[in-house]
């Protein structure tokens, strides 16, 4: 048998071989789980993170120091939530970063409001290391098991991932981040301290599958809802908090101009539509509106509410009088048309739709506005609620943002006259008290043109007062304005006792300890003038009016509601 002999190459083959698999080109390096993560924060928008630093958090908070993302590092964990929960509101995105569990769980009130209310904020929690978690150590800031702090935020997130596994975490930063955009709401994202620097076993980008409607379903809601408009006589279109948070502001003013359709909104949609124009007739809140306000209302024949929860609070306090047969009823969760249900029509296509219908609509009179009568000042007039929010409108302009924090000075805000869309920030709906300082250091880093006007409770501001102190670290500027009435007046309202008084802090005396700012202690309305002329004046630093008011005064959207109950119960 003849046998075959095996060619050998020679050295100069060899040498051609070896030459040519060093010459083949090399793909570039793929990114770490951590450079990702801020890469992706980067595609969607995002300038800031809010936060604190922890252990299992700080090689990630390194990566933020190297990256373009800017650190603010507050206080609390708690305030970092409501900064990035009032930057989302401002900017379309907001992020925040802490440690496990003492930082994380810290967190949880304020990531809750922002789910509660529809504000996209992405959580960036640290988290032990997966190889340390072997044998089940008591590693410290553990609560009972590795996945506890996963597990408490599932309830309050609309997406989570565990970034534990290179082969799946760059998926899942991909589709956490798209279900905040889509949705509107937080996230939640893990990040285990030996996985910072790992990297994608394969080449990966991004991709996203944006929803549709189902074109029956939306052209069958549209005919309806345009035959239900033509056929009105007095309608009006109710804008709520959903038309900013998707972009569709303009759509809303657009459609109003377009058919002459009287515009409102609600309390917690307050500024979603400039509430200067002269189709806008006022916030609708049931009893606590102003009495044309509910009249015009409730009195219409066809109620177009786009993107409007109607939470107690917008609906003031269930004294709303709305006939569910004549209400389109539009949000990212429903869509009613009188007592017929639509499913699968996103609001944003429903919304757009109604802009192109071609209607013939009745016109209708606007209800009378109330006189805009310059303050008269009194100087030595005791100071009152309703005297405080009167002086304060006068003041406003468009490169302001009134920040609320919830009790009388929300009711009271109600009524004041916000300018441009964007400029009113409340927690509206979850009414989480201590919300509106460090509120206002997101929205002026989210737009540092604007000044924060903040008005806040005595109650609240003892929370979370001293994140003033990042105001002055990043040279900030908000005139925080502290309804000092000596408890919490609201409760009052509801139930009196011993309960509901706090102790008297001479607020104006903040700055001494902060080593900035300006102070200033208010018993008359002459003392308020001159303390607002000089807070407009002094833009290099924050100032803190302490304005003395009787433990009963409040607002005249109270009062509304009070006497409207009473007559109710």
């Amino acid at each position: 048998m003849a046998s075959r002999k095996k060619s050998v190459p020679s050295a100069a083959a060899m040498k051609k071989v070896v030459k040519k698999k060093v010459a083949r080109p090399t793909t570039p390096e793929s990114p770490t789980i951590g450079e990702y993560l801020i890469r992706r924060l980067q595609d969607y928008g995002v300038t800031d993170v809010f936060g604190i630093p922890g252990d299992f958090v700080l090689q990630f908070y390194g990566h933020l120091q190297d990256s373009p993302l800017k650190v603010v590092g507050m206080t609390r964990e708690d305030c970092a939530g409501y900064a990035a929960d009032a930057y989302a509101r401002v900017h379309g995105l907001g992020a925040v970063c802490v440690t496990y569990c003492v930082g994380g769980l810290s967190l949880c009130n304020s990531i809750a409001g922002a789910y509660a209310e529809k504000s996209p904020v992405v959580v960036i929690s640290g988290a032990p290391g997966v190889e340390e978690r072997r044998s089940n150590p008591l590693l410290h800031h553990r609560v009972r098991d590795f996945t506890t702090q996963r597990e408490v935020f599932e309830k309050i997130t609309v997406a989570n991932a565990s970034l534990d596994d290179p082969l799946t975490a760059f998926r899942e930063i991909d589709r956490c981040l798209d279900a905040a955009v889509r949705y509107k709401r937080p996230v939640y994202l893990e990040l285990p301290r030996d996985r910072v620097n790992s990297r994608c076993p394969y080449p990966h980008v991004p991709s996203s599958e944006p929803p549709q409607s189902h074109t029956d379903a939306l052209r069958e809601a549209l005919h309806e809802a345009g035959e239900m408009i033509a056929r009105s006589q007095r309608p009006v279109i109710i804008a709520g908090v959903e038309m900013h948070r998707f972009g569709l502001s303009d759509d809303v003013v657009k459609f109003a101009e377009k058919t002459q359709i009287a515009m409102s909104a609600t309390l917690l949609g307050k500024s979603v539509v400039s509430e200067k124009h002269p189709l806008f007739v006022g916030i609708y809140e049931g009893a606590m509106c102003r009495e044309s306000v509910r009249k015009f209302v409730e009195e219409s024949d066809c109620i177009i509410l786009l993107g409007a929860f109607l939470t107690d609070i917008d609906l003031g306090i269930y004294t709303a009088q709305l006939d569910p047969t004549k209400c389109i009823y539009a949000t990212t969760e429903d869509l009613r048309i009188s007592h017929h249900h639509f499913h699968d029509v996103l609001i944003s296509d429903f919304v757009k739709g109604l802009l192109k219908l071609d209607l013939k609509v009745s016109k209708r009179a606007l209800p009378p506005k109330p006189k805009a009568e310059k303050f008269v000042l009194n100087p030595s007039a005791p100071m009152k609620t309703a005297r405080l929010f009167a002086r304060i409108n006068e003041l406003l302009d468009e490169n302001m943002v009134v920040v609320a924090d919830v009790g009388d000075c929300l009711f009271g805000a109600a009524e004041l006259t916000i300018y441009r869309r964007t400029e009113f920030l409340s927690p509206a709906y979850y009414t989480s008290m201590g919300f509106a300082v460090p509120a206002s250091i997101g929205a002026q880093v989210a737009n540092p043109q604007l000044r924060p006007i903040v008005l806040v409770g005595d109650g609240a501001f003892q929370m979370t007062c001293l994140e003033l102190s990042t105001a002055v670290r990043h040279g900030f500027n908000p005139i925080v304005i502290v309804l000092n009435n000596k408890g919490y007046t609201t409760e009052r309202f509801i139930q009196d006792g011993p309960f509901n008084d706090i102790l008297n802090w001479d607020y104006h005396r903040l700055p001494d300890l902060l080593g900035s700012g300006w102070g200033f202690e208010i018993h008359t309305e002459g003392d308020l003038d001159q303390a607002l002329n000089a807070a407009l004046a002094h833009r290099d630093a924050f100032s803190l009016l302490n304005v003395h008011l009787e433990p009963f005064d409040v607002s005249p959207a109270l009062k509304r509601l009070g006497e409207s109950l009473s007559k109710r119960i």
